[in-house]
């Protein structure tokens, strides 16, 4: 038996053909919200961590080639993009030369498998609101599904639930906005519950490489794939060293009572800990959310715990209508696949290099990525041409939607090879060829362009 809310939320998953394995997983996170978690993770409890960096390990091209041959590729590609004005998915979103995040995850996959004669399976875990635009977009890449494997699979959805009983929304003017993702850490439950875990395994593959489709830095490298296979390890995540740009962002660090590794969200650290999360010198490393696991040992994992595999509840609030805040407000269930991290006793962290890392959560870092900071070489994989990327702020008032965004820059982004930061505060629009060098700030109080050849050298400029 169960509360009445929780009976509800089942029935409306049940009569949603939700599988049953994820509503078990989410009566189980229910339950938790019912005795008051709060997945909170207060400083006292973790402490800074350290770790080792994958220039420092050798990996030779045997290991490496003979890694990635065991690999399949899993693609989180679940997001909307509404938080940049987009109701389509954002990796539909065209970043480099005309071509989308999922035309260049598509042709870095199918060199890779050129280059290594890997059959390196291609699987994109979408949601119900991102996989007809998105497949339909892949269908013009023949070969790239893998015969006997789907291209996609889908990730689950959960009923939001009213922050004052817990009783799942009703929302008759839109009724879709009535559910939710459980977050990517049902990438795990979604892999079981479709049964891909066991067709992978069965097909002959030992490692899953997962990252986000936002993220183009994330190439199923060989090297990588090597040094994984090379470790033992059911469990590793590459990290990278945190920038002024992920200091809001979560981190990893060491539990006090068990020493094991957790990564700890923004979500889950309380007010009075917030100085401590943005403190770059303390907690030093940053999840990139490229993740490895050994297949038979996620299996293994999920078996032994009747296929929930218990990660930490963030407990996120939102309005029911992102877009209306005088809609009611509701809890979102959810998890981070990443910390899946302190599932495993011997999970590893590996350091690498922020060219692996080139997320795109808003149009600061998407004029970042369609800027000459980075190069598309053959292999459609990104070259940083800087040693550092540079800051970006961008005036939300102006430049927060993708479309309000691309009438600023009608000629492309500025050159930002030379910049260290660039902020935007007004309304500014930038003409062909502009190049920007140093840390430049540009104030106007009514709308201002920035002609055409222009160099940006330092300093404010003030319209």
């Amino acid at each position: 038996m169960g509360s009445a809310g929780l009976n509800r939320a089942r029935a409306k998953m049940a009569d949603a053909g939700v599988d049953e394995v994820a509503i078990e997983t989410f009566a189980h996170y229910y339950r938790l919200l019912e005795h008051g978690e709060t997945g909170m993770v207060p400083e006292s409890s973790i402490e800074p961590i350290e770790i080792d960096h994958l220039d420092d390990v050798e990996v030779t091209d045997d290991v490496a080639a003979e890694a990635v041959r065991a690999t399949a590729v899993v693609k989180l590609n679940g997001g909307l993009g509404t938080s940049m004005g987009m109701e389509r998915a954002k990796s539909l979103l065209c970043v480099r030369k005309g071509l989308s995040f999922l035309d260049i995850i598509a042709r870095q996959v199918l060199h890779l498998r050129r280059e290594y004669d890997a059959t390196l399976p291609l699987l994109m875990m979408n949601s119900f609101r991102t996989s007809d635009d998105s497949m339909a977009a892949l269908e013009r890449y023949d070969g790239l599904q893998v015969d006997g494997l789907p291209l996609e699979f889908l990730q689950n959805k959960e009923p939001k639930l009213l922050v004052d009983d817990l009783q799942p929304v009703s929302w008759p003017r839109d009724p879709t906005l009535e559910w939710c993702p459980p977050g990517h850490g049902d990438l795990y439950t979604a892999l079981r519950g479709t049964g891909l875990l066991d067709r992978l395994i069965d097909a002959g593959y030992r490692y899953a490489f997962v990252s986000n489709s936002d993220n183009l830095g994330a190439v199923p490298d060989p090297r990588v794939a090597g040094w994984f296979a090379d470790s033992g390890a059911p469990f590793a995540i590459e990290a990278v060293r945190r920038t002024a740009s992920d200091r809001k962002g979560g981190h990893f660090a060491r539990r006090r009572r068990d020493g094991r590794i957790v990564l700890r969200e923004t979500a889950q650290t309380p007010e009075g800990d917030k100085a401590a999360l943005a403190d770059l010198d303390r907690h030093r490393y940053c999840s990139t959310n490229n993740l490895w696991f050994d297949l038979a040992a996620m299996k293994q994992a999920l078996d032994v715990r009747a296929g929930i595999l218990g990660l930490p509840l963030i407990r996120n609030v939102k309005h029911v209508d992102p877009g209306d805040p005088s809609s009611p407000e509701v809890v979102q269930v959810e998890t981070a696949m990443g910390a899946a991290v302190e599932v495993f006793d011997d999970a590893l962290l590996i350091g690498v290099g922020r060219d692996r890392f080139v997320p795109v959560k808003t149009t600061d870092d998407l004029l970042v990525l369609r800027s000459d900071v980075y190069a598309l070489g053959g292999d459609f994989v990104l070259d940083q041409q800087t040693e550092r990327v540079p800051y970006v702020d961008l005036d939300d008032r102006h430049y927060k939607r993708v479309d309000e965004f691309d009438k600023r820059f009608p000629d492309g982004a500025p050159s930002l090879r030379e910049a260290h930061s660039l902020t935007v505060e007004g309304d500014w629009t930038f003409g062909r060829d502009v190049r920007v060098v140093g840390d430049v700030r540009l104030e106007a109080g009514k709308a201002k362009r920035v002609e055409s050849g222009a160099t940006l050298d330092g300093g404010l400029a003030d319209g």
